[in-house]
């Protein structure tokens, strides 16, 4: 077996190091131009000369959870393109997303203004039967949020492509439900995959659909996501604010304006990031199955891109 790690901007001494341990049998190597063709990959955002030279690969396995960097790649035919189920980032985006969530909801950003200006102060305590929390994207991530956030006994609503039947979540399917599902939504999560038809989801006509006050925190994908359409939201006071974790352009450039805006908070893209010894696991499990000729969880659909 022929294994070839293409991660770019990611050190591959300590894939290659793992896969290795983990399968010594077969022969690992950090793709160069020219290189013997593999049998399977281990990839991240792979130049298009890597999959020109796979002609004949069983399967590309992705190392991040969102797979639309590659699905916008000309793929070998054949290959398999294989994501992550989990890896360990689920209860990382569930943590990152309840955080948000109750640091807006409990109004804990005013008290540290507040504080910073010696000022004790007091607020009315909200309730949570009037901040319905709406998640867009109910596959392994979103489904984890959602139970989690049901936890803190906040109403959950969640939005999918296709149908879903969670336990404890009102469930909406299909564009004819988006309107339905978010305006009945104060708090709105995306997770959601990118595909051509989930681009810029999140804009005007989505975003003044939530109810008056409503917050958003976006941990999917930043093309999702029409800046300016937020930031007018904001400003016009139909919108509380944001959390913001995925940008159009990453790093986000010096002096954009979400950078310093009062009622938008910013992290560099860090809600749930891969852990490789999990990851490498997986991928190892999935490739012996492969090779034992088994079906595998986590095969990307071209046609849907996710």
């Amino acid at each position: 077996m022929r294994i070839s790690i293409c991660c770019t901007d990611t050190k591959p001494e300590p894939w290659l190091a793992g896969l290795q341990a983990a399968l010594p049998q077969a022969e690992v190597s950090v793709w160069a131009p020219g290189a013997p063709a593999a049998d399977y990959a281990v990839v991240w955002a792979p130049p298009q000369q890597f999959l020109d030279e796979q002609p004949h690969i069983k399967a590309l396995f992705n190392i991040g959870a969102g797979v639309d960097a590659l699905m916008q790649r000309n793929l070998p035919p054949e290959a398999l393109v294989v994501r992550l189920d989990d890896a360990g980032m689920s209860v990382q985006m569930a943590e990152y997303v309840c955080h948000a969530l109750i640091r807006h909801f409990r109004e804990f950003d005013q008290y540290e203004a507040d504080v910073a200006q010696g000022k004790w102060s007091y607020r009315r305590p909200r309730l949570r039967r009037d901040c319905p929390v709406g998640i867009m994207g109910l596959g392994v991530l979103g489904q984890r949020v959602a139970q989690a956030v049901a936890q803190f006994e906040f109403p959950v609503l969640g939005w999918s492509r296709s149908a879903k039947q969670l336990t404890g979540v009102q469930c909406f399917a299909g564009d004819a439900t988006l309107p339905a599902f978010l305006s009945r939504t104060q708090v709105l999560v995306c997770l959601l995959p990118l595909t051509e038809d989930t681009r810029g989801i999140l804009n005007r006509q989505t975003l003044s659909q939530l109810r008056p006050g409503g917050y958003l925190i976006h941990v999917a994908r930043g093309g999702h996501l029409v800046e300016q359409d937020l930031l007018t939201l904001i400003d016009q006071g139909h919108l509380a604010g944001a959390t913001l974790d995925v940008f159009q352009t990453e790093p986000l450039p010096g002096g954009h304006v979400f950078w310093q805006h009062p009622k938008i908070i910013v992290t560099p893209h860090t809600s749930a990031r891969t852990l490789r010894d999990e990851s490498i696991a997986q991928i190892v499990g999935k490739m012996l199955a492969l090779e034992c000729g088994e079906p595998v969880a986590g095969v990307v659909d071209r046609g849907r891109g996710y």
